[in-house]
């Protein structure tokens, strides 16, 4: 098994920037890329970011694109970062952290169902 724990969630104003980091620990050697998914209320969960096994290839929903960046540190354990800049209050959600077993990203690493781990999620709030 592998658990994921995503922490740094909390309430900055429209403009600010937020890193969220998900800490994954059990059985890491199974997995490999990892993505980012949020879920507002009354919305489905919608893809956010991904990274490569290496850290070499991510991938980026529209929305976020050129205000957020995914990085992984894997020296010791698995640590995934998202760093969020000029957040918008359409930006509020909960943040979850995933882990999937393929090695590379895809197109359909932009699906909940590329994934096989999850994280409690983190609320992340942004006011106008």
């Amino acid at each position: 098994q592998v658990q994921l724990v995503e922490s740094g969630g909390g309430l900055v104003q429209a403009g600010g920037s937020l890193s969220v980091s998900c800490a994954a620990s059990g059985r890491t050697f199974s997995i490999y890329a990892m993505g980012w998914f949020r879920q507002a209320p009354g919305k489905e969960r919608e893809f956010v970011a991904a990274i490569s096994w290496s850290g070499g290839s991510t991938d980026y929903t529209d929305s976020v694109k050129g205000r957020f960046s995914i990085s992984r540190d894997d020296a010791k354990n698995t640590l995934v970062h998202l760093q969020m800049n000029s957040l918008k209050p359409e930006d509020t959600a909960v943040y979850y952290c995933a882990a999937s077993r393929s090695r590379e990203i895809y197109s359909s690493s932009r699906s909940p169902e590329s994934y096989v781990y999850w994280g409690q999620g983190t609320q992340v709030t942004v006011s106008s």
